[in-house]
């Protein structure tokens, strides 16, 4: 029984699964903080353009009989 428990602490079959499963869970986290913090000015700075371009559109009547 001590046998099998030296080799079984020995063993590193399996430890590149846990180190890239660590590894990946770390990105999409970072991934996640990164769209968690861009978000809010992504869509204030969007409302701004939105805001600018709806006020400076020219308000055109073709209506008009002034013109003979």
């Amino acid at each position: 029984m001590l046998d099998f428990i030296k080799n079984f602490r020995a063993d590193e079959d399996g430890a590149v699964t846990v180190d890239w499963v660590v590894l990946t869970a770390a990105i999409v986290g970072l991934g996640i903080a990164v769209l968690g913090s861009v978000r809010g000015g992504a869509t204030t700075m969007a409302g701004n353009i939105s805001t600018e371009l709806q006020s400076d559109v020219p308000d055109i009547d073709f209506t008009s009989t002034t013109n003979p």
